[in-house]
């Protein structure tokens, strides 16, 4: 089973969505923020997904339940 789509509390750089993602697709946190920084070299809303993501995805141990994620 995948681990649950959280923002971890350790491994933050700024929010912790590159490390939450990461988990959650078994990479490591510094390969999905090159793939991040890379991504935002090309057109489109990668920024406003970043804030998005912020925003919705729980942050670990914060007493939502993560699971249903």
């Amino acid at each position: 089973m995948a681990a649950a789509l959280v923002r971890p509390a350790n491994n933050r750089m700024i929010a912790g969505v590159c490390a939450g993602l990461a988990r959650r697709f078994g990479t490591s946190p510094a390969t999905m923020r090159v793939i991040f920084v890379l991504s935002c070299l090309l057109p489109g809303p990668q920024f406003l997904v970043y804030l998005a993501l912020w925003v919705l995805l729980p942050a670990e141990g914060k007493g939502r339940d993560a699971a249903a994620w």
